[in-house]
């Protein structure tokens, strides 16, 4: 098939950029693959490297002036390429295709993947689901439910669980994780659990409650546990939070790193702590590593981890919980190793790449099929 995956992100992307270079890395040598993405974004730098994928600028802006003359360009190059597939993933990007498609003879599948838990029923929503949407791809339970109570459900809606590397993301030995362990916080006793998050510093991530649950324990209990935050530097605000806490030496923040690894291999316990939040990639990374993952129970999450198993799921912005979970924690340690095994064959079993890979090559054709 010939395919055009469509991405808005100008800067890092966080999952949606992860999901896109998840498609083109294991589609590429069995279709033609393009993507139209902002020349500034992430996604546009790391697919011009690879094989096999076009890339080109693409611009999904809101201002009328702009936005005419992008779809204008966009129905051009639809009509001269012929996709059999459209596959957006944004709303900005999905207003471009609809609009862009409309009333041509030979159109695109237009698939549309919502990776977030934002509200459907607004007008745009409703014209896209209409006039610009042959099938839907919900990454968790929780997103397929939301989709099947709105103008979505015209159209076939599909649960497709994100894939991840399992190849590149595994357990690491002993001595790595005490020389990455280091680098972040100097020389640590044995005792000491580290807690790691992959998934930003945006205040709603819920990093700040965790940071403020470890202040409030008792100080032999706090003395026993260091985070690390990986992401864009945090506000002035939430920095200065921190030091109020009294947390500023045991909480660490490394910036953007370009491998994950270094920050999860460095830890005992991932945690992914959202007030709002759909299948994240982070959880799934972070289990993949063997660790047991702390998770709040905003929208999908609790559909990764399952609480007592493969980690601890707690309500989200709920301080006491989370200081209830971390004694629990360190009064039995043992049950870190225990649960991180189990977290990485959750992540074997539900999130393989092969069956994501599958299962949206799938949504396609049968898009297509609609499509004709």
């Amino acid at each position: 098939m010939k395919i055009l995956i469509t991405d808005i992100h100008h800067g890092n992307g966080g999952g949606h950029v992860t999901y896109v270079l998840s498609l083109l890395r294991g589609l590429r040598h069995q279709h033609d693959l393009t993507v139209a993405a902002p020349e500034t974004g992430r996604l546009y730098k790391l697919a011009s490297l690879m094989q096999g994928v076009r890339v080109q600028p693409g611009l999904y802006t809101s201002r009328p002036l702009p936005l005419i003359r992008e779809v204008i360009q966009l129905r051009r190059f639809l009509k001269r390429e012929r996709f059999d597939v459209v596959h957006v993933n944004g709303g900005a990007d999905h207003r471009h295709v609809m609009l862009a498609c409309l009333g041509m003879r030979q159109r695109p599948a237009i698939v549309w993947t919502k990776h977030n838990t934002n509200r459907v029923c607004s007008l745009g929503h409703r014209l896209r689901a209409w006039l610009g949407t042959h099938a839907s791809i919900a990454v968790c339970d929780y997103v397929a439910r939301m989709l099947a109570e709105s103008g979505y459900r015209r159209r076939p809606i599909h649960m497709v669980r994100n894939g991840i590397d399992l190849d590149y993301l595994k357990p690491v030995e002993e001595a790595a994780k005490r020389a990455y362990r280091r680098a972040l916080f100097g020389e640590l006793d044995d005792g000491v659990l580290v807690l790691g998050s992959i998934g930003g510093t945006d205040l709603n991530k819920g990093w700040l409650d965790l940071v403020q649950a470890v202040a409030g324990l008792e100080p032999a209990l706090r003395r026993r546990l260091r985070i690390v935050v990986a992401g864009d530097p945090p506000a002035a605000a939430m920095q200065r939070r921190v030091r109020e806490l009294g947390m500023q030496g045991r909480v660490v923040f490394p910036g953007l790193v370009k491998d994950v690894r270094h920050i999860l291999g460095a830890s005992d316990i991932g945690f992914v702590l959202s007030y709002r939040e759909a299948a994240s990639y982070a959880s799934c990374e972070t289990m993949a590593m063997g660790l047991p993952a702390l998770v709040s129970n905003a929208g999908g999450l609790p559909e990764n981890v399952r609480d007592g198993l493969d980690g601890w799921v707690v309500p989200a912005g709920d301080i006491p919980a989370l200081q209830r979970t971390l004694r629990a924690i360190l009064a039995e340690p043992a049950c870190v190793a225990v649960r991180g095994r189990s977290a990485r064959a959750r992540v074997e079993q539900a999130f393989s790449t092969a069956g994501f890979l599958r299962q949206t090559q799938s949504v396609y054709a049968q898009a297509r099929g609609l499509a004709v």
